[in-house]
């Protein structure tokens, strides 16, 4: 007899919908509301049938799947070929009370694990509602994603729940929930603080730690990307500089206001465009413009797509080219990754496979290395 696998599964709709637009975030009504005003796609329910498909055949049937109608769960449970079970039906759109109300319900079924997509604001809801000692992990779908709750993937995420439900004996660890106040990350000042930890399973290689604070004391070495970085520029190129403290030095090289979580566009030495969307990129090189893009790592993650600038879609980076976007980053950042990939996560799960493989990283003056770009897990 298979034993019965419960899972909680729960989806913020809304999570990540304000990155490509250049809002730093979706929490809150009138966010949300102009995010869906710019055009902004809802990609978290695609992020769990992305997690939900790493799940083998071979024990789908002893998989239960409890979580809330439509959007919140059952759309995503669906796509992945399950049949879930309806603990709640919720209105839309939903909000941050119908996720803590759908994670009672949860604790009252007795449910293994929660499985949830979202970002820094669902870790929070999550852990406000849960009383009991029962483990969760995040699928990242949001702009922020601070908390040590969260998957480096949703492909990740999967790989997780199958090695549970195949019986896999995974350790538990506790795990940071953080938050920052979106309005001094529009502001370009980032105030993390933490709310509290949950348990979630210790799996190095597919469980990411928790964000590097501090300022990088590297001044030597950030002056030596810098200079690198603008003497590559040529006359009547357009490039675009990524968000992040490592690129904000050339902006700051440069002279030019920078936006430290959006992404800028300058010209001959001129800034051209503040906080950029993934529209304002496409239409860009739509226009026959010819550009480039510098982009760094998120310390301590890895990522270099897909967290923290949004803007850089998956459909711009096609049109664009791999090579025509550059990664910077320091020796110290990357041997802080322990060996670890450089990860993309761009919402294309086609185009990430196709981006694996090696990437030049411009760590100094003249000084570069080649360094890993994989999917993980």
């Amino acid at each position: 007899m298979v034993t019965q696998f419960k899972l909680g599964l729960i989806v913020n709709p809304f999570a990540g919908i304000g990155g490509s637009v250049a809002l730093k975030g979706s929490d809150g009504e009138a966010i949300r509301d102009e995010a869906l005003a710019r055009g902004a796609l809802q990609l978290a329910m695609n992020k769990a049938t992305q997690a939900l498909n790493m799940i083998d055949p071979s024990v789908r049937s002893s998989i239960r799947i409890l979580t809330a109608s439509g959007n919140m769960g059952e759309r995503s449970a669906k796509e992945a070929g399950f049949t879930p079970d309806i603990l709640a039906r919720i209105e839309q759109p939903s909000t941050a009370e119908d996720t803590q109300r759908l994670v009672k319900a949860m604790e009252a079924e007795g449910i293994d694990i929660i499985l949830f997509a979202g970002g820094d604001g669902t870790a929070r809801d999550v852990f406000a509602a849960l009383e009991k000692d029962i483990p969760v992990l995040g699928v990242p779908a949001g702009c922020k994603i601070h908390s040590g709750v969260y998957a480096v993937t949703p492909k990740a995420a999967g790989i997780v729940i199958n090695q549970l439900a195949l019986g896999e004996l995974l350790s538990l660890k506790e795990a940071s929930v953080m938050d920052i106040d979106e309005d001094a990350f529009r502001a370009g000042k980032v105030r993390a603080r933490t709310f509290g930890s949950l348990n979630v399973p210790d799996v190095l290689q597919f469980v990411q730690a928790t964000k590097e604070g501090g300022k990088e004391v590297e001044e030597l070495v950030l002056d030596d990307i810098a200079a690198d970085v603008i003497e590559s520029m040529e006359p009547d190129v357009y490039y675009a500089i990524g968000s992040g403290s490592t690129c904000a030095f050339i902006m700051e090289q440069l002279g030019l206001e920078n936006t430290l979580l959006g992404v800028d566009i300058i010209k001959n030495q001129q800034l051209i465009q503040s906080d950029v969307t993934a529209h304002d990129l496409i239409t860009l090189i739509t226009a026959g413009n010819e550009l480039e893009v510098f982009i760094t790592l998120i310390g301590g993650q890895g990522h270099i797509i897909g967290r923290g600038n949004q803007q850089i879609s998956a459909q711009f980076i096609r049109r664009l080219g791999w090579d025509n976007i550059h990664v910077i980053a320091t020796k110290s950042k990357l041997k802080a990754l322990e060996g670890r990939p450089l990860i993309i996560d761009s919402g294309d799960p086609e185009l990430d496979e196709e981006l694996t493989g090696t990437k030049r990283v411009i760590t100094g003056y003249h000084d570069a290395v080649i360094y890993r770009v994989g999917l993980e897990y």
